[in-house]
């Protein structure tokens, strides 16, 4: 199982991601040449949001070519709105993948539903490169732009994450309130998910 810690700020527009990425204090950091991606998120859920009312996420990424299942869910006993388990495999067929994500920690009640249909999608390009900070700590920067879609319609999406990837969170931290106060940036306190299941 791997745990999710990251942070999202709402950028205004696509010229502004471009800015953020060319920034000193992004550039300094970097350990990488940034990757580009387009991401295809399908997310799924039983008619009556069996899933969702568990606050479990069930989602098939397409990273590229790469088909990607992934379950996102609270971890028991944890109060951080902020840290999440998530349990991931490669492949196209989410009903097969379920006893495996299962065996790997998933929530057993992702095997409950006797139905499970797509009903929202996000579809974006990502641009992730991997900075390290002085304490040795690291994050990746992710800056997303695209669309996300439900049953009601769709909304713009444009976004940048920053999620840990390995040593304590402060220097992130600092990074992500620079980041806040530099670009004039809003907190994003819903995922994808929750905002394309609001459609």
């Amino acid at each position: 199982m791997g745990t999710e810690l990251e942070w999202k700020l709402t950028v205004p527009n696509r010229k502004l991601l471009d800015e953020i990425l060319a920034c000193p204090e992004i550039q300094s950091r970097r350990a990488e040449e940034p990757r580009h991606y387009h991401m295809q998120s399908s997310y799924f859920d039983s008619p009556d949001r069996f899933l969702s009312r568990r606050r479990i996420t069930l989602r098939r990424r397409m990273e590229n070519e790469t088909p990607v299942i992934c379950v996102k869910a609270p971890l028991p006993g944890q109060a951080d709105a902020f840290l999440r388990g998530e349990w991931e495999l490669e492949g196209r067929d989410v009903r097969a993948a379920l006893p495996r994500l299962v065996e790997l920690g998933a929530p057993q009640a992702l095997l409950e539903p006797q139905e499970l249909v797509c009903l929202w999608k996000a579809d974006f390009q990502r641009r992730a490169v991997l900075l390290r900070f002085e304490d040795g700590s690291a994050c990746e920067l992710a800056l997303d732009f695209g669309t996300l879609s439900g049953p009601g319609g769709s909304i713009p999406l444009c976004e940048l994450e920053l999620e840990r990837k390995a040593g304590a969170p402060e220097a992130l931290l600092s990074l992500h309130r620079f980041l806040r106060e530099r670009f004039g940036l809003e907190p994003q306190t819903k995922s994808k998910f929750a905002r394309a299941r609001e459609l």
